[in-house]
């Protein structure tokens, strides 16, 4: 039902006897007439208190007739009968009302339109320049409105057929970059310009979309980014309802676009071609109804074939009078325009430039797999009718074994039988507005086709989606699965109370004041004044008090306790009221006075305690992270386990520790301790990123591929900007062939990866602008100072120009060590792609499996090139596997591009290292050193050079070694190799510094215990050799030349003893010998 409420008017010229009526129209058919109505002079209004109605059948066809064809209302006056000469009427404006409101759920709504004056100069305004367009957007004058209510009485769709339905939004903007052809004088007979495409209608109908009101612009001026997009159906609406309300084209970025077209290279073409070159516009936008069976088609199609066909034309007939004449359809191309990224979750839009080429039938077939041309079957259908159509944008649908017609053949009948119906000028206006096509066409073979590859011709598309075809998962959703995965872990519990931490804080001033007191003690009696005689007791007592008062300790301890002795009585003895009677505060004194002390002789105890542990090392957690890795990397996983577990108690609630050593299980193959492990991390931490990520390849390797794409969307909704996280998420889709969720995954991925590479090569860049700067302002400064040299010594030229020729000459010597630097560091900046980041990832947390499968991707992705980014982590992946010889072969392979990359020589140092090639190992590891390329990890290549170096007996090349091992990050294993290297140069001192700074990393170490135990017997300390052997043999000891070394050194002892025991007097002699005997065995 449709009623007009009154419409306020701005025309006619004499209002007090203007006579108007409303004549409603939809789709061609006339619904109804009100009856004729007084202008009201005051008002300027007029009531026309009409309503008609029409019944709307609730098929996909007339629901796609709905949401594209609006309602038109037509206001016309009465002419006076003294002026009557051609007609009794004349048209004062037309308004339109778009339905779609209804198929978006609404019942009823209240539109106030515009209604738009049907005149020659309007039109001239509206179709003039985009300036034009611009004026009239921005300035709008003040044009009659009409107030139209739609209501219906039942809901056009159910909210389950709401729910189920779609609506799809083709615009077809601008083609650019025309064939000069189209630049040719077109004759007396103008040119239409088409574009039309097929797109699915209902589970067995396909629906043809035609727009013919393309419109040829010369070039000079792009178009404007802020124009209004047009509606269909142009042909029978007055120019200023050509234009949809509050929709307006967005500018967009070429490089967000999702077509052709889109790289550096062809920006600037299109630049030019959008600026300079001629173009055809249609700025017109459509809308189709999908129901559920059409949306479940749509996606499927989608699925099967992701290339849709956009077929373009111009011509200056009809498309019945091509297909009556048998001729080729002039200029005939097609865009395909690749939708498949409808089916990314939660994307509902895609929009770019595609290139349009010459029509052919087997491209179709290839690209698009279908067989006919749907100009042909429009233009064949329309001469079997022998009804062509007019220049207007319409539909037409078809049964998949059907036939394609020439627009809606309903509307088409409805649209003749309406024009019979209308007065003469009704029809006037049409005429007013439109073009006809003309009867004669300029023929157009098919070698004309080929201008649009010439002319590089492109379109731009957008087809839009009301609700994606795959729902996107929410945060929230995701984080709930999460959750019901790995329930998070509850709060650890609450620290002390306030009373409890009053207490604790008076312990802790006891413990800092009875460490002063001890200083003081220590300054006046020295370190052993418990011993002393020379004075009693209570007068060193006396003297302390006087020397704390003397120096004012006593008021600073008494201070710093007092607020201590406060927080107790306010939060642990709950008293904050003053006391009005003297004996309750002497009783509550009392009370306080005992607990004090108490608690002194508590906090005492506690300190004295301590002192034991107090003397031990407290290693940061930095160093322990440092230790856990190197035990990793030398094998000593055990070691490795200890760590991981203290760092675990020292930061319970740290998710990287636990993610950590959750690496390190996957090292050893132990899966399942690897998913509890991480599994840990993400109870601590539900967003921590790395764990979600490897929970994720845990649950690929297991097959358990629900849960790894909960995992993983979860960490690329925690951090969009992760490449890695969206190449493991693209892996996973392509491991279960998903193929377009894979592309959407790994398409994403490598918009990170340019981004990230932009942002890098925008901080380099400034950071060398900043060089160059600095570099300019030191030249500066040095040509000022050596100006001022030469003007002080001019009197001296031939001893001026000297250091001007050394300072030449040392620039010329500098230059090409520089230059040398950059040749020789160049190889190691390798290319980077989303696989290989990827792959470094799975590698530092050796998940080898996923790590090969993202491998042969690169490889594949490369089309076979195997990079040197390819060949190294390939060896890194060989020598994880234990594979040396392979992993040497593919560093060789490596090496052929970059052979001074120093991080390429330390791995084949590895694998020699490991195969036992230990002279090979050297001299990798050397080189590794040497290069002026640093190394991105020097660890583990000076530990084991400075092994090889120890069992080569080079004692002094595996000082140098260990010594810069310790500089750059200190170990038990690097101060153990550094005291060995001392030990055996004889410098037992300094060995024994050495190893004692090894026993403070790490106690444990049974090798640290031997050689201590060694210099001890050297330097003839046999009870401290005695018991540091025996925790060398508790800590296992299996370093066998160690034990024989051990073994021979006490021999020689007991020897060289023994004779000089027997040297000497026998009776002496005897029980020197006996000594010997007790203190060795």
């Amino acid at each position: 039902m449709i009623n007009c409420n009154p419409v306020t008017t701005q025309q006619g010229k004499k209002a007090d006897s203007c006579q108007t009526f409303l004549r409603v129209e939809f789709d061609g058919t006339v619904l109804g007439e009100s009856d004729k109505k007084q202008v009201d002079p005051v008002e300027k209004c007029v009531d026309f208190d009409f309503t008609c109605s029409f019944h709307c059948p609730n098929d996909a066809r007339a629901l796609s007739d709905i949401s594209h064809k609006p309602i038109i209302l037509t206001v016309t006056e009465l002419l006076p009968e003294e002026k009557k000469v051609e007609a009794r009427t004349a048209v004062l404006g037309q308004a339109v009302v778009d339905l779609l409101p209804l198929l978006q759920g609404q019942c009823t709504f209240l539109s106030t339109v515009a209604l738009n004056p049907v005149t020659r100069s309007s039109a001239k305004e509206i179709q003039n320049s985009s300036s034009k367009q611009r004026l009239i957007k921005d300035f709008k004058p003040q044009l009659s409105t009409l107030e139209v209510c739609v209501s219906v009485s039942d809901l056009v769709l159910s909210e389950a057929e709401l729910s189920a339905s779609n609506l799809l939004t083709v615009t077809v903007e601008t083609a650019y970059s025309l064939p000069e052809s189209w630049m040719l004088p077109s004759g007396p007979a103008p040119f239409t310009y088409t574009a039309a495409l097929e797109v699915p209608l209902t589970a067995e109908k396909d629906q043809v979309l035609l727009f013919c009101e393309g419109q040829f612009k010369a070039g000079g001026h792009r178009e404007e980014k802020g124009r209004q997009r047009k509606r269909p159906h142009q042909a029978l609406l007055v120019p200023g309802n050509h234009f949809l309300p509050d929709a307006f084209f967005q500018a967009e970025p070429i490089y967000e676009e999702d077509g052709e077209l889109t790289g550096l290279e062809d920006q600037e073409f299109r630049n030019e071609a959008e600026t300079t070159k001629s173009r055809v516009s249609w700025d017109t936008e459509m809308h189709c109804f999908l129901d559920a069976g059409g949306t479940t088609r749509l996606r499927q199609t989608i699925a099967e074939n992701r290339l849709w066909p956009v077929e373009i034309m111009r011509s200056s007939a009809s498309l019945a009078k091509i297909a009556e004449e048998n001729l080729e359809i002039p200029f005939h191309g097609v865009a395909f325009v690749d939708v498949g990224r409808l089916l990314y979750p939660g994307v509902s839009h895609v929009r770019g430039a595609y290139s349009i080429h010459p029509f052919s039938e087997v491209e179709l077939q290839k690209k698009a797999k279908r067989s006919v041309s749907v100009l042909k079957e429009q233009a064949r259908d329309a001469a079997d009718l022998g009804k062509p159509r007019a220049v207007s944008a319409a539909g037409s649908n078809k049964g998949k074994a059907g036939k394609h017609l020439d627009g809606n053949n309903k509307g088409a009948r409805d649209s003749k039988e309406a024009a019979k119906k209308q007065p003469h000028n009704q029809s006037r206006i049409a005429s007013s507005v439109t073009d006809s096509l003309t009867e004669h066409e300029l023929p157009h073979v098919n070698t004309e086709r080929n201008t649009y590859v010439e002319a590089r011709t492109y379109i731009i598309i957008e087809i839009a989606l009301e609700k994606p075809l795959v729902p996107k998962t929410s945060p929230e959703e995701l984080a709930r699965r999460v959750k019901e995965l790995i329930p998070p872990r509850p709060p650890l519990p609450a620290g002390p109370c306030r009373a409890e931490r009053a207490v604790l804080d008076f312990r802790r001033q006891i413990g800092n004041m009875e460490t002063m007191v001890f200083e003081q003690c220590n300054e006046l009696f020295g370190t052993r004044w418990e011993d002393s005689v020379d004075c009693s007791w209570k007068q060193k007592q006396t003297e302390l008090r006087g020397a704390l008062n003397v120096s004012g300790r006593y008021f600073t301890y008494k201070e710093q306790l007092k607020h201590a002795v406060v927080r107790i009585v306010r939060d642990k003895m709950q008293h904050t009221e003053p006391f009005g009677n003297p004996q309750e505060l002497q009783a509550f004194v009392s009370k306080l006075y005992v607990y004090l002390v108490e608690e002194m002789h508590i906090a005492v105890n506690e300190t004295s305690s301590d002192d034991v542990s107090n003397e031990e090392i407290h290693l940061s957690v930095s160093q322990l992270r440092h230790f856990a890795r190197e035990a990793n990397l030398t094998g000593d996983y055990q070691q490795a386990v200890r760590y991981y577990q203290e760092l675990v108690v020292r930061q319970p609630s740290e998710p990287s520790h636990k993610f950590e050593w959750g690496s390190h299980y996957v090292l050893t193959g132990d899966y399942m301790r690897a998913k509890e492990c991480f599994h840990d991390a993400v109870s601590i931490q539900q967003a921590h990123q790395p764990s979600l990520m490897m929970c994720g390849v845990l649950a690929m390797m297991f097959e358990h591929y629900k849960e790894a794409q909960t995992f993983l969307e979860r960490a690329t909704q925690i951090d969009p900007t992760s490449v890695v996280a969206w190449t493991l998420l693209g892996l996973l889709h392509e491991s279960q062939n998903e193929s377009i969720l894979a592309e959407r995954s790994l398409l994403e991925a490598q918009r990170q990866l340019r981004a990230k590479e932009a942002k890098e090569q925008t901080q380099r860049e400034e950071v060398k602008k900043d060089k160059e700067k600095d570099k300019e302002e030191t030249n500066e400064k040095e040509q000022q100072e050596n100006e001022e040299k030469s003007s002080l010594a001019c009197q001296s030229p031939t001893v001026d120009q000297n250091p001007k020729c050394a300072d030449q000459d040392a620039g010329a010597q500098e230059k090409p060590p520089a230059q040398s630097v950059s040749s020789r560091s160049a190889p190691s900046k390798v290319s980077s792609t989303i696989y290989t980041e990827t792959v470094q990832f799975l590698l530092q947390n050796n998940a080898l499996q996923i790590a090969e499968q993202a491998l042969s991707q690169e490889l594949l992705w490369s089309l076979g090139d195997r990079s040197v980014s390819y060949r190294l982590h390939l060896a890194m992946l060989q020598l994880l596997r234990a594979d040396y010889c392979s992993a040497v072969a593919s560093l060789r392979e490596a090496m052929l591009n970059s052979n001074q990359d120093a991080d390429v020589w330390a791995l084949l140092g590895h694998c020699h290292y490991l195969q036992g090639a230990i002279s090979d190992a050297q001299e990798s590891y050397e080189r590794s050193l040497n290069s002026l390329q640093q190394l991105s990890d020097s660890h583990l290549v000076l530990l084991r050079l400075g092994s090889i170096y120890l069992k080569q007996r080079k004692f002094e090349k595996a000082k140098v070694v260990y010594l810069q091992a310790c500089e750059r990050s200190p170990s038990c294993l690097t101060w153990l190799g550094l005291g060995t290297a001392f030990y055996r140069l004889d410098e037992l001192s300094l060995a024994e510094e050495a190893f004692t700074n090894a026993n403070h990393l790490n106690n444990q170490n049974a090798e640290v215990w031997a050689y201590l135990s060694l210099i001890c017997l050297r330097s003839g300390r046999h009870k401290e050799a005695e018991q540091f052997y025996k925790y060398a043999t508790r800590f296992n000891l299996q370093n066998e030349s160690l034990l024989k070394e051990f073994s021979e050194l006490q021999d020689q002892l007991l020897v060289s003893r023994l004779d000089s025991c027997f040297g000497a007097s026998s009776e002496a002699g005897c029980k020197y010998a006996n000594t010997v005997y007790e203190d060795i065995f």
